[in-house]
C-alpha cells in the first residue's frame, strides 16, 4: 500500500512551534507490525523518514526500554528521541467521578514531558516515552457507541450539569500528543457533534495548533498550575506557568471550556504565600469571559515508592520535596502499589487553607472538588 502523507501531517512538520520541536526530536521508533495496516500508522512513519525503525511484538513490553534499569539515566533523552507505535487492544471506558464521568480508551500513553510526580511513569518502569495508538478510528467509534448508550444526562453532577464528560488524556498529555498526529483533533471533532457528551483533558503544555479545532464548547481543557518556583523544580520540559495562564483567554475565545487544575499541590515552607501570588497572576490575567466560566480542581500530592527510586536515578533534587516521610503516610492503591500522601490530620488542614485562600482571591472560581 502506498504511503499517503496528508496535508495536515505536512503542516505539522513545517509549522510545529519551536518549543514542541525542541521537545520532540524522534530518532527511534519502536512499532508493532500491525501499525502498517493503519493509515494513521503510515502517516506517522512517513513523518519521520530518518528515524531508526525497530519492530517489537508488543508496545507494552519492550525490555530495552521498560525493563532496563540503566535507561533511567537517559530519562529525558528517551522522552525526546523515542516514539512507540502500537494498536490499542482493549478498547473500553470505565466510570469516573471526579474530572469526568468516564475514562475514555487511551489514544496514547506516556509523555515527552518529565514531571517528577507523574503517576503514568510508575507503570512503565525505567523509561516513559510517548506511545501512540494508530487505530484511532476504532477508538472514536467506540466512544460514539458508548455515549449513545448513555442517553441524556438526567441529573447534574459536579462533573457537568448537562453532558456526559469523557477524560481523553488520562495516560498522556493531549497537547503534546497533538504534535505527533491528529488523534486528539479527531477526538475533539467527534465530541463536537455528540449531542450528549463532551471531552476533557488536563495539560501542562500550550499547543496553539489546538486553537483551530473549533470545539464549540464540547471540549474542556484543564490547565495545570502550581507556583512557578516549584514548577521549575518538578515540572520539566513543560510550558511555563505564566504561559499556561496567558493561554486561558485564547482557548476560551476559541470555543473551549477552560478550567484550572491545581495539581499536585505540594506542601513546603512558604507554600501558601506562593499560591497567593499565583492566584493574583490568574486574577490579573484572565479576561471577564474566562472568569465567568472558570472552575477548578484541587489535588494534593500523592507519591509512590517505585517512582521515588526512578527519580533518585535522574532527579534526586525533586525527591527532597516530594518524598517527605516526616509529613507523609502510606496509602496502598487499589492495585497494591505503595503510595504516600500527607498525613490525614495535616492534609485536612492544608486542603482547608488552600480552598479558603482561593475563595478569597478568586471568588468567581468554583472548586469542583478538592482532596
Amino acid at each position: 500500500m502506498a504511503l499517503d502523507l496528508s496535508e495536515s501531517s505536512q503542516s505539522r512538520q513545517t509549522l510545529q512551534p519551536n518549543s514542541l520541536r525542541r521537545l520532540l526530536n524522534v530518532k527511534e521508533i519502536y512499532y508493532e507490525p500491525a501499525v502498517n495496516d493503519y493509515a494513521r500508522g503510515q502517516e506517522i512513519l512517513t513523518q519521520y523518514p530518518d528515524a531508526k525503525l525497530i519492530e517489537v511484538a508488543s508496545h507494552w513490553k519492550i525490555p530495552e526500554l521498560h525493563g532496563n534499569s540503566e535507561s533511567v539515566e537517559d530519562w529525558n533523552r528517551i522522552k525526546r528521541n523515542v516514539l512507540v507505535l502500537g494498536v490499542k487492544k482493549s478498547i473500553q471506558s470505565r466510570p469516573n467521578c471526579r474530572s469526568s464521568d468516564f475514562i475514555a480508551p487511551s489514544h496514547a500513553n506516556g509523555c515527552a514531558m518529565a514531571c517528577a510526580y507523574c503517576y503514568v511513569a510508575r507503570r512503565k518502569g525505567y523509561a516513559n516515552p510517548i506511545t501512540t495508538f494508530v487505530n484511532i478510528e476504532q477508538i472514536v467509534r467506540y466512544i460514539e457507541r458508548h455515549a449513545n448508550k448513555q442517553g441524556v444526562k438526567q441529573e447534574p453532577n459536579q462533573v457537568d450539569p448537562k453532558y456526559w464528560v469523557y477524560e481523553i488524556g488520562e495516560n498522556s498529555d493531549c497537547s503534546v500528543d497533538a504534535a505527533i498526529c491528529d488523534n486528539v483533533k479527531d477526538l475533539i471533532a467527534k465530541f463536537r457533534y455528540l449531542p450528549n457528551a463532551k471531552a476533557t483533558f488536563a495539560t501542562k503544555r500550550v499547543n496553539r495548533d489546538l486553537l483551530d479545532c473549533d470545539p464549540q464548547g464540547k471540549t474542556r481543557i484543564r490547565f495545570s498550575l502550581m507556583p512557578e518556583s516549584m514548577a521549575k523544580v518538578v515540572d520539566f520540559r513543560t510550558s511555563s506557568i505564566p504561559e499556561r495562564i496567558a493561554a486561558v483567554n485564547d482557548f476560551v475565545a476559541a470555543g473551549y471550556e477552560v478550567h484550572l487544575n491545581f495539581a499536585p499541590v505540594i506542601y513546603y515552607e512558604g507554600w501558601l504565600t506562593d499560591y497567593k501570588e499565583l492566584f493574583k497572576q490568574v486574577d490579573d490575567t484572565l479576561s471577564p469571559q474566562a472568569k465567568q466560566q472558570l472552575q477548578a480542581e484541587v489535588i494534593f500530592l500523592t507519591h509512590n515508592d517505585e517512582l521515588h527510586e526512578v527519580n533518585m536515578g535522574w532527579h534526586p533534587q525533586a525527591e527532597e520535596i516530594l518524598w517527605r516521610p516526616d509529613v507523609q503516610e502510606v496509602k496502598y492503591s487499589q492495585t497494591g502499589g505503595k503510595n504516600v500522601r500527607y498525613k490525614r490530620g495535616l492534609k485536612g488542614k492544608l486542603v482547608e487553607q488552600f480552598c479558603h485562600q482561593l475563595g478569597e482571591q478568586l471568588p468567581y472560581c468554583n472548586i469542583r472538588y478538592a482532596f
